[in-house]
């Protein structure tokens, strides 16, 4: 997210003071061969730049603004006496030392007015990574980000329709852009490779996922469709997707989702005439559908009135909306859309004590992100209920940012550690106290008292539950006081996940009345 606090380029001595320094220093004469002591001398330098930049780097993920300011105060200084140094110092390089500036230019935040594109700045798709495939060239990633755009109008006809839908996602539904677009940055180094091997446009894949699930991995559909890109038990079967033998179903999987997205989709194009509008329909409303539309029109447009009736209502939503975030995707600044900023650089998390993701949460905090770490935590690493232990040495997907914050908040004999593993654990009955039976001061009444009904020698008939959106066997447990491997075993759900479903309907054996 955008740092409220902008002192990178406002503090003395400032980046660019430091840039200009190093520009004046490059002037230096060229190194002639060194001694050892002189090869000595450079290697120390180049070891305080480092720790310099460590030092800046850290001070970004200060508690307070204060600290964030003396910290690169005091990181910015040190390096301003390194470049003073190497330029006296024979045989030190200043370009090396100009190398540290690029890098702390680019990790730092944007002056306040500057459009926020993506990590860093960066446009989010850069046309030249993305390799033809599959699909003929009008189809291709390439041609669809061509400067001017126009052949992504072409392919996909810029109507009222797809109007609509920009200004659908412009304004109620723009917290649902945002958090989608975040969501997806952190899982982007898992999904984008397999639109990219099938030569579809990146934007297409952010367009179905922010319509699909807004990048919650663990959302499902009152029909059955699960995961980040929303597969149907049958359909996700085809293309290589559910239980993996675990338990655990790879429909909830980035990775696995995205490969059998860019497959379902890439032959979906190749049968409707390259059609992105029909593949999206065939996506949303069954394949056989859109097939049978296809073939019964001749192959005419989405958008003939013929082909566009004979979808139901939702499909007729679902395209244009895919269309409209896709195309958002690719052109922020022309609709004024500063997307947040997400520090997604890939890393482990390997734990050094038993904790759930709901500890880590709490225990991490919110440094560098506006709601704090819990969704993407959940979307990386989704074999895990948010509050399932899981015991030390387990490695967890995160980013760089995370894991830093976890070293320095979450690891043993912490404080903030201490005190997140007090909130999880808490229990509210602990907090009830029981004083006996309440007795009455005034003179005594006589009442009849009726004994209590014998209990049936009949067992008691087990209690049964309908999973809802969004549940989880742990949470079940937890609203009805049941030991979740009781619920396993009455059920037969396989661990670690104990996949379930919503509507499907759970014996509470064991559970209390």
């Amino acid at each position: 997210m955008p740092m409220s606090f902008r002192w990178s380029f406002h503090s003395t001595p400032t980046l660019a003071a430091l840039a200009a320094t190093l520009f004046a220093a490059l002037a230096a004469p060229p190194a002639q061969a060194l001694s050892r002591r002189d090869q000595a001398a450079v290697t120390v330098l180049q070891q305080r730049m480092d720790a310099a930049e460590k030092q800046y780097r850290d001070g970004l993920l200060a508690e307070d603004d204060a600290a964030t300011s003396a910290a690169a105060k005091a990181a910015l200084g040190e390096m301003e006496a390194v470049v003073a140094a190497c330029a006296k110092q024979r045989g030190c390089e200043i370009s090396t030392m100009l190398a540290t500036y690029e890098r702390l230019l680019k990790a730092t935040a944007p002056a306040a007015g500057d459009a926020v594109v993506g990590e860093g700045g960066e446009d989010p798709i850069d046309a030249g990574d993305l390799a033809d495939g599959d699909v003929p060239d009008t189809a291709s990633a390439a041609a669809l980000l061509s400067e001017d755009g126009q052949r992504f109008v072409r392919m996909v006809q810029f109507n009222p329709a797809v109007q609509a839908g920009i200004r659908r996602w412009l304004t109620d539904m723009r917290p649902s852009l945002m958090d989608s677009y975040e969501n997806y940055r952190y899982m982007r180094h898992l999904m984008s490779p397999a639109f990219k091997r099938q030569g579809l446009p990146e934007a297409l894949l952010f367009g179905i996922m922010a319509k699909e699930s807004n990048g919650k991995v663990h959302v499902g559909s009152r029909a059955g469709a699960v995961g980040p890109m929303q597969f149907m038990p049958a359909t996700g079967k085809r293309f290589g997707l559910g239980d993996d033998g675990t338990g655990f179903d790879t429909r909830y999987d980035p990775r696995s989702a995205a490969d059998a997205a860019a497959a379902y989709l890439g032959e979906r194009m190749r049968g409707l005439n390259n059609s992105i509008e029909l593949s999206l329909a065939a996506y949303n409303g069954g394949e056989g559908r859109a097939a049978r539309v296809f073939q019964s029109t001749g192959g005419r447009n989405f958008w003939d009135a013929d082909v566009y009736n004979q979808f139901p209502a939702e499909t007729k939503d679902y395209v244009p909306m895919v269309i409209a975030a896709a195309w958002l995707y690719l052109h922020p600044r022309d609709y004024g859309i500063q997307w947040p900023q997400v520090s997604s650089k890939p890393a482990l998390i390997r734990l050094t004590q038993p904790s759930s993701i709901y500890e880590l949460t709490i225990c991490l905090g919110n440094s560098g992100s506006r709601d704090g770490y819990m969704r993407a935590l959940r979307n990386l690493n989704p074999r895990y209920d948010a509050d399932s232990w899981m015991p030390a040495g387990t490695a967890l997907n995160a980013t760089a940012r995370m894991a830093t914050l976890y070293d320095r908040y979450c690891t043993a004999g912490k404080h903030r550690a201490e005190l997140a593993k007090q909130l999880v654990t808490s229990n509210v009955q602990s907090a009830l106290v029981q004083v006996g039976p309440v007795t009455s001061t005034s003179a005594p009444t006589t009442a009849t008292v009726s004994p209590a009904p014998a209990k049936s020698s009949r067992p008691a008939k087990s209690k049964r539950y309908k999973v809802q959106r969004d549940d989880t066997l742990s949470s079940i447990a937890r609203k009805q006081g049941c030991e979740i491997r009781d619920i396993a075993k009455a059920n037969k759900l396989k661990a670690p996940k104990y996949a379930i479903r919503p509507g499907q309907s759970l014996s509470l054996q064991g559970c209390k009345d």
